[in-house]
């Protein structure tokens, strides 16, 4: 079962994951990033600390956004991914292509840096 919060904090919106991110419920995730990029913000935090699974499904719904995210110089990070997930992350070369933040504080640091 999967769980998508959406959070608007002063320097960015946050979707928060909870659960798991399976074929039949990562068009639910789809569609809250398609709907904060459709919003125009410039600043995206995913929140995966309560994710527990992510299937290759899942995985594809972060890779079909990474040309839209450079086109419209969005800043994304991904944060608490699990040590399972950030291995899968590091096998597919996702962490070379997203940016990926071990927490919270870490994240919005991240995400300092890349609007300087």
């Amino acid at each position: 079962m999967l769980d998508i919060k959406k959070i608007s904090e002063n320097e960015a919106d946050i979707i928060v994951i909870v659960g798991e991110v399976d074929a039949s419920s990562s068009i639910t995730l789809d569609n809250a990033i398609s709907e904060v990029i459709a919003n125009g913000r410039k600043s995206l935090l995913i929140d995966c600390t309560d994710m527990e699974y992510i299937s290759s499904a899942g995985l594809g719904v972060f890779m079909s956004y990474i040309e839209e995210i450079k086109k419209k110089s969005i800043n994304l990070v991904i944060f608490g991914l699990n040590e399972k997930v950030m291995n899968v992350f590091n096998i597919l070369g996702l962490d070379q292509l997203l940016h990926t933040a071990a927490d919270k504080a870490k994240a919005k640091a991240l995400l300092h840096e890349l609007q300087l």
